[in-house]
């Protein structure tokens, strides 16, 4: 290979993913520089993207299957011997309790989402029926809310607006939209734009805004309900908007008419008239769209605020407009979505989940079927795809609602978008219950330095009859499990990211390998069809037609496809496997795994007619589909969507395309914040601590080589000057920060950004390197599984009462 060669790929630390282009060199990522062609990124990077080959080449990788001894040690194991060993342990799990008592969590990392897929097909091979990842700590309030008012996913056009509002995110760090700084930097710089941010920190974002509402911490829903009862009260609302596009907005509008925002001032913290001032430039603006974050997410009040925070540009009609706010494609769900947007709605198989397979394009609601499938084939699959829009999207037209409709076995918490709460995960488990789960599969992911109470859920794994683990390296997972199966890198293998969000052109990027495979190590594709080949749940009856199929040539193949899963819908849970071993066998060399892209091209194309051909993929039948997924497979970021903004009303998934304003549970909340305690801190644990704060050299935690930071090496504990003087402590000095459910010490940072009474730490720290010592505090050490949101169940992440303790020398 040329070493010299500047090869496509793309950053995998965020869900921008922005484009890069890499050499390689004795398996190194020797240079990386922004790929100045992507569609999305146009050549913007970080400069954490340019640290990549720290999770490439720096990392203690795992090259053989392990499986734990009686001892608690590990041995090595052949390939073969962990495929029959673990499939035959599954098989009893399965069959002695069911399969629903087999847990999947994750199921792809960040940017490691196509192994994901066939994670499905093995959750359908062994019939589990419940899951979860990263998203369920994170944004099932948000996807509750984003289900209950329109069914589908909404992001803004912050490079246009004249208004941008940034709730509890802090983009110069975390990014999560394209360009994130130079955008930053364009709307600071503009006197006739204006940038507002919410947040209790002087964050780096803040410190560049117009108007900072710096709240007290937990305190956002307060603030947020002041903002839209200023918008209600001085009537500074879309009247038109609400009337034309909206359905049940008096009971709303009726809750901001009894706020007393001059209440609600004192309890976030904020100054009453600079609330009046951001809510008159909200309301008068040509343009506003806002953007939340994990700062609201994993605090009181997460789903919540979340829907407050909607009603600022709902109210005043900034939607379906430059500047404003959209719903947009998806090239395929994640985490129970459908195409066409991420509502809240009730999960269905796990094909549909990864794929937005057959039946999941339901809810798109504007399904079109190839006029080449039979009359037979198209009526049955056309009444398998589109059940009632109502129940699809949840809320309004009678429907019941969704994003709760399926609860946990044991604790009975809210599973939204097919995901069970993340802190409930341990409570399922350790318990004597005859439905706990049995058996956990970890895929990609590292439960047990991410999830709260890290110690619980270590406790949890050593509970179970089985569990394995997928990954690169010997995590603090890994070291819990039963069998650890060792997987390519990133880069080492075929792979993209399902975060597409962007709009009026949709972005899809599939990175081809840029170097071979570590030796001993499998693409997770490759894995899961090796166990579902042992499981032997699909016969070569099925298989063989559709190989034969496939080498005739891809209409024939489309037809053959979805007759056989159109016929015998307890396929389509394998889906992926059946296009691995079939239509795979039809593409270049390395590129099977590839094959379940095919599928997603195919829907994406049906459920998005119009888009897909605006952006030039045209013809009859499956032929769009088709060429879809062929320029996919160039390896270069590809637009698959293209639409323009009165388009966005097309992915409301209402039979009325009106947004449903009225949740009566969260208008509940909303009535009761005026009663509500605004502090949760006591006088054993008076501080607040953010456990998990984005820095400069904090990221996911894929990056286990701590050398990869410059700066804040030992991941400090950022407190107020005041709050240090009193403690009689300096930077450079220790602190011990004492939780109710542990105690870490740490390096003191004396910080302006935070205000007296709270405290951070940064992610991504108290890694076990293997070759080093760990450096940081792991976070979730100190946090709790019972701080959780009301409804959607995440963390409190973002506020943890603690205290802090001298260490004397």
């Amino acid at each position: 290979m040329d070493e010299s060669r500047w090869q496509k790929s793309a950053c995998i630390l965020c869900e921008c993913n922005c484009g890069i282009e890499v050499q390689v060199q004795d398996r190194s990522l020797a240079k990386i520089r922004g790929d100045k062609t992507h569609p999305g990124s146009e050549g913007y990077t970080c400069e954490k993207a340019l640290r990549l080959d720290h999770y490439q080449s720096r990392t203690v990788r795992l090259t053989s299957p392990l499986r734990r001894r009686a001892d608690g040690t590990y041995e090595e194991i052949d390939w073969d011997t962990a495929i029959t060993e673990i499939a035959a342990r599954l098989k009893a799990v399965r069959d002695t309790h069911g399969g629903d008592k087999i847990f999947f969590y994750g199921g792809g990392g960040q940017g490691n989402h196509l192994g994901a897929t066939y994670n499905k097909a093995l959750q359908g091979a062994v019939g589990a029926k419940y899951q979860s990842n990263a998203l369920a700590q994170e944004k099932t309030g948000e996807m509750y809310v984003d289900g209950r008012l329109y069914g589908g996913h909404t992001k803004g056009d912050f490079e246009h607006a004249e208004v941008v509002v940034f709730v509890g995110k802090n983009p110069w760090q975390s990014h999560s939209f394209p360009r994130a700084r130079p955008v930053l930097k364009q709307l600071a710089a503009d006197p006739e734009r204006t940038m507002v941010v919410i947040d209790p920190r002087r964050s780096e974002s803040a410190a560049m805004a117009d108007i900072h509402l710096q709240v007290r911490p937990g305190t956002d829903a307060w603030c947020l309900a002041a903002l839209g009862a200023i918008l209600v009260q001085e009537d500074l609302v879309d009247h038109a908007f609400i009337d034309d596009h909206t359905s049940g907005a008096e009971s709303l509008l009726a809750a901001y008419r009894e706020i007393d925002v001059t209440d609600y001032a004192d309890r976030c913290g904020v100054p009453e008239d600079l609330l009046r001032e951001t809510a008159r430039r909200i309301g008068t603006a040509k343009s506003v769209c806002t953007y939340e974050d994990l700062g609201i997410q994993q605090a009181p009040h997460s789903t919540l605020s979340s829907y407050l925070n909607k009603m600022l540009w709902i109210l005043t009609g900034n939607f379906a407009k430059p500047g404003a706010m959209f719903l947009h494609s998806s090239f395929a769900p994640i985490a129970g979505a459908a195409p066409g947007g991420g509502g809240s709605r009730r999960p269905k198989s796990a094909m549909q989940r990864a794929l937005g397979t057959a039946t999941d394009l339901a809810a798109a609601a504007a399904v079109r079927l190839p006029a080449v499938l039979p009359d037979f084939l198209a009526t049955r699959l056309g009444a398998l795809l589109q059940p009632p829009v109502a129940k699809v999207a949840g809320g309004g037209s009678g429907a019941k609602p969704t994003g709760g409709g399926r609860r946990t076995p044991v604790t009975n918490a809210r599973i939204i978008a097919g995901l069970v709460p993340c802190n409930s995960i341990a409570e399922e488990i350790l318990t004597d219950h005859p439905d706990r789960f049995r058996a956990m599969w970890i895929d990609s992911v590292n439960p047990a330095h991410s999830l709260a109470d890290s110690e619980s859920f270590r406790e949890a794994m050593r509970a179970l009859d089985l569990t394995v683990v997928i990954d690169i390296a010997m995590t603090e997972t890994a070291r819990l499990a039963d069998y650890v199966l060792p997987a390519s890198t990133q880069f080492e293998k075929w792979e993209c990211t399902f975060f597409n969000v962007d709009f009026p052109r949709n972005v899809f990027h599939l990175r081809a390998p840029v170097m071979s495979p570590l030796p001993g190590t499998l693409a997770e594709p490759e894995i899961y069809t090796r166990l579902i080949r042992e499981l032997d749940v699909v016969g070569d009856s099925v298989l063989e037609p559709l190989r034969r199929a496939a080498r005739r040539g891809r209409k024939q193949f489309a037809l053959a496809f979805f007759t056989a899963v159109g016929s015998n819908p307890k396929l389509m849970p394998l889906a992926p496997y059946l296009l691995r071993e079939t239509i795979g066998e039809t593409l270049p060399e390395g590129a099977a795994g590839t094959a379940s892209l095919w599928g997603a091209a195919q829907l994406c194309a049906m459920a998005n007619p119009k888009s897909v051909r605006r952006a030039g993929f045209d013809g009859t039948g499956f032929e769009p589909g088709d060429k879809l997924f062929d320029t996919v497979l160039r390896g270069e970021g590809v637009v698959f969507t293209l639409d323009d903004y009165e388009h966005a009303w097309d992915y409301v998934r209402r039979p009325d395309r009106r947004f449903t304003l009225e949740i009566p549970e969260l208008l509940d909340r909303v009535r009761a914040l005026a009663d509500e305690p605004s502090s949760w801190v006591t006088e054993e644990f008076p501080y607040v601590l953010s456990a998990g704060e984005r820095r400069s050299f904090t990221a996911n935690t894929i990056i286990r080589d701590p050398s990869w930071r410059r700066r804040d090496h030992d991941g400090a504990l950022r407190i107020n000057a005041a709050d240090a003087a009193g403690l009689g402590v300096g930077t450079g000095d220790r602190l011990r920060v004492v939780t109710e459910r542990g105690q870490a010490d740490a390096v003191v940072e004396v910080s302006d950004m935070m205000q007296a009474g709270h405290i951070s730490l940064p992610n991504g720290m108290g890694l076990d390197n293997g070759s080093a010592k760990v450096t940081g505090v792991a976070p979730n050490e100190l946090t709790s599984l019972h701080h959780r949101d009301f409804l959607a169940g995440t963390p409190w992440h973002k506020y943890v009462p603690a205290r802090l303790e001298r260490i004397d020398a």
